[in-house]
């Protein structure tokens, strides 16, 4: 791998970590500050909106800007915020400093993809955005369960410490290695025009709906394995790393059954995940079962993604750097979603219940689906005779 690549891989590491190991501490957050799970949980919601909302917009006004300084100043913003969440003295002050973190998440993936990709050879550009989103499945293999660990071994705020230092250390190798990259050089409305496109908005629909039930039961996985599967709170990193792993795998082997076959494999997916998340709540007082199925929950999780991605790329072809944003906004839409709706069922019916619910908003994303791939169908079906019909003239 390259020097370049190496530090963008090293950047999105630490930045998905600093996005994702607050499942595993949020216990220990709620405690020290005197809030419920579900105000806790509040959090995960605080983040996923910032993407929601800076990624497309910090995007597109930032479409004129060189991308190298551009992606060191995100950085350095990530780092300044992950700093001022570990030394947070309330649970408000961290909630603004989880959502200014978010602001330009979404924007640096989108433009570390679009430099790794310009800088690499045109054949081997799938293989490359594959490294970049391999850093991605590292942060919840690894990043996410040592950032537990810490939390564990210290406190809370060890890991945000810890997070800070790997995007520090990643801008001084972005700085010295990364080459210069020209913007686009559109406009903010050039690029926000993607939106206006129904198939586009769509798409953003069956990745948000899609996602929002697995990552309730994610946003919630502490509390659900301590509190529900009884395990002790020094297993979380275990299992945490064992979900990850189930994700590795599962984003590999979705992305080759949705390279065959699109509608079927992001159909059967989404289906398999629901079945999954249904056993997972039969099963959740029996410990082993719950070790196995949190490996599989977290495989069907991922297995859906790359469809999903492939999707919203295909579909806003118009801004390849915003569609990358839009991607994340709308998962982190569910993310948003889940942290607030798995609040309210916590609240109002228990912990237990979020793993049915979780399957009832997953079906909604089996709908959402099938009627996306209806709607592709039909226009194709519209387009088809009019293709047809021109060969057919000329031979006249």
């Amino acid at each position: 791998m390259r020097q370049s690549l190496a530090a963008l891989v090293l950047c999105v590491f630490g930045i998905t970590t600093g996005e994702f190991v607050i499942a595993g501490i949020l216990p220990d957050v709620a405690a020290e500050f005197g809030v419920s799970i579900s105000a806790a949980g509040l959090l995960v919601t605080a983040y996923a909106v910032g993407m929601i909302f800076g990624g497309p917009v910090v995007t597109a006004l930032t479409a004129r800007y060189s991308r190298k300084p551009l992606i060191s100043v995100l950085l350095l913003i990530a780092v300044a915020g992950n700093v001022a969440s570990a030394l947070a003295p309330s649970y408000e002050l961290l909630f603004v400093a989880r959502v200014v973190t978010a602001l330009v998440t979404s924007t640096f993936f989108a433009n570390a993809i679009v430099i790794a990709t310009a800088t690499s050879p045109p054949d081997k550009q799938a293989s490359t955005v594959s490294k970049l989103v391999f850093g991605m499945n590292i942060a919840m293999v690894l990043g996410a369960p040592i950032g537990t660990l810490l939390g564990n071994r210290f406190d809370w705020r060890t890991p945000f410490f810890a997070i800070a230092a790997v995007c520090a250390l990643g801008l001084v190798l972005v700085l010295r290695s990364v080459p210069e990259v020209a913007n686009s050089g559109g406009s903010a409305w050039s690029e926000l025009r993607v939106f206006g496109d129904r198939d586009v908005q769509l798409a953003i629909a069956v990745t948000a709906i899609g996602s929002a039930g697995v990552l309730m039961v994610f946003v919630y996985f502490a509390p659900l394995l301590t509190e529900v599967a009884t395990f002790a709170s020094s297993a979380v990193a275990v299992m945490l790393l064992v979900y990850g792993l189930g994700a590795t795998v599962g984003n590999v082997v979705g992305g080759r059954l949705s390279d065959r076959s699109p509608k079927r494999a992001q159909l059967g997916l989404l289906v398999l995940l629901a079945c999954a998340l249904l056993l997972m709540w039969a099963v959740s007082g029996q410990t082993v079962l719950i070790g196995v199925m949190v490996f599989l929950v977290g495989a069907l999780g991922f297995s859906v993604i790359p469809g999903m991605q492939a999707r919203v790329l295909n579909t806003a072809r118009r801004a390849p750097t915003l569609a990358i944003a839009v991607n994340a906004s709308a998962y982190q839409l569910a993310a948003a979603f889940a942290g607030w709706f798995g609040g309210q069922v916590i609240d109002s019916a228990g912990l237990r219940v979020v793993y049915l619910v979780a399957a009832a908003v997953t079906v909604l994303g089996i709908a959402v689906s099938a009627a996306a791939w209806h709607r592709d169908t039909a226009e194709s079906k519209r387009v088809a005779p009019v293709a047809n019909s021109a060969p057919r003239e000329r031979d006249h």
